[in-house]
């Protein structure tokens, strides 16, 4: 009978440590956590995945054995595990086709739209959402409205069926003089984007009302690499400045930036345009001991233009005008939005946190259009005016969980 508790013990002895789970933290070569990261046990071939704390637990693993961790950008690395508690630092990298693997844990399509956003450029932000796959847009009456938008076989105006968020602030505006959740993107600068996010279908309870069809979520970048300002000249007096600037190149787990840009262009009518769009983007973030962030961003967004509006078919074909010319060429209008955001992400475990983010936003908007030329008043014109002036705040918890 002895022998036999004693034979019973070794199996459990045995058994446990095959099971025993350790527990590690992935950051890259400048101490920013990297989610996503695939970590696999070469001998019991128990895997893991990173959260965006950079935190993971694997399974069947104890001292002495060997991991094999790779991520996207990063390269591919082979750790012992020597503690139950470790952290392992990845180089970046180039990216590499091998390095993606899709699985129903994860958003293959969102990281690969990473990859779209840093390899192909855009011009506007608003151009980013062409990003998500079966999104298409159109700009008409001007480059300051926002532009329209079609998903999954909607119509969805300006914004009407569809959720966009930065950083977790709404976009859309409800009960807006121009469509009801009408979505103008362009306060965000394109080169801070970092993440997009998005799903189709209205099987998302958490991401609003404005969900009909879809929902589009943009993260801006925590850190810049480097410093820099880029300037782009182009036809139709088009120009365009772009400037990045790191405030804090030594301060570990502490990242601060600056990014500006300003655009002008009078567009390929007849009329000139005369556009012009100024944006100013600041973001302070932190990355405590235990995980857990803090981040502050706050940006200032103003555009004006003129627009040519809709023709009639008649002028163009009697030679009146032109298809750049135009009828009523005092259309137009002018947009700004001043946002302020904080957000607050708490890590209670390796896959558990809570996320608070409180934003308020100040917005303004006038627009002028003309549907009907003269026909009803055929002195003055038939021209209307669109105008906003709201304060917008408010507050989002989120508690979540990761399911083993």
């Amino acid at each position: 009978m002895r022998r036999v508790f004693l034979m019973l013990y070794f199996q459990l002895f045995v058994l446990t440590g095959n099971s025993q789970i350790q527990k590690g933290v992935i950051k890259d070569s400048i101490g920013s956590p990297i989610e996503n990261a695939y970590i696999i046990n070469t001998t019991s071939q128990s895997h893991a995945h990173s959260n965006e704390f950079g935190s993971f637990s694997i399974d069947k693993t104890k001292n002495g054995d060997i991991l094999s961790v790779s991520a996207l950008g990063c390269k591919k690395k082979s750790f012992t595990v020597s503690s139950d508690n470790f952290e392992i630092v990845l180089e970046d990298d180039i990216y590499k086709l091998e390095q993606v693997v899709i699985q129903s844990k994860l958003s293959a399509m969102n990281v690969i739209s990473k990859i779209d956003l840093q390899t192909s450029p855009v011009n506007s932000s608003q151009e980013i959402l062409r990003k998500v796959p079966g999104l298409f847009i159109g700009q008409h009456a001007g480059g300051g409205k926002a532009e329209q938008m079609f998903l999954r076989g909607f119509d969805i105006d300006h914004g009407t069926d569809i959720a966009i968020s930065v950083d977790g602030m709404p976009v859309n505006m409800v009960s807006h003089a121009h469509g009801q959740g009408y979505a103008d993107l362009h306060f965000v600068i394109p080169d801070i984007i970092e993440k997009i996010d998005f799903g189709k279908g209205t099987y998302y309870a958490n991401k609003g009302d404005f969900a009909t069809a879809g929902y589009v979520a943009f993260q801006t970048k925590e850190k810049i690499d480097r410093s820099y300002i880029s300037l782009e000249a182009g036809q139709f007096n088009t120009s365009k400045m772009v400037g990045v600037f790191n405030l804090l190149e030594n301060k570990k787990n502490q990242y601060a930036y600056l990014a500006t840009e300003y655009i002008l262009t009078d567009g390929p009518f007849d009329s000139p345009q005369n556009f012009n769009r100024i944006n100013l983007f600041g973001k302070y973030s932190s990355i405590f001991s235990d995980g857990s962030r803090l981040s502050f961003s706050g940006s200032q967004f103003t555009s004006k233009w003129d627009a040519s509006g809709q023709i009639p078919q008649r002028l163009i074909d009697n030679g009146s005008i032109s298809r750049f010319g135009a009828v009523d060429n005092t259309e137009g209008g002018n947009t700004s939005r001043t946002n302020i955001n904080v957000a607050y992400t708490k890590k209670i475990d390796e896959n558990t946190f809570v996320k608070n983010t409180f934003f308020y936003s100040k917005y303004q908007f006038e627009l002028y259009s003309n549907f009907t030329f003269f026909l009803n008043d055929p002195i003055n014109g038939d021209q209307i005016r669109q105008k906003e002036s709201r304060d917008l705040y408010g507050f989002n918890s989120e508690w979540n969980k990761k399911k083993q």
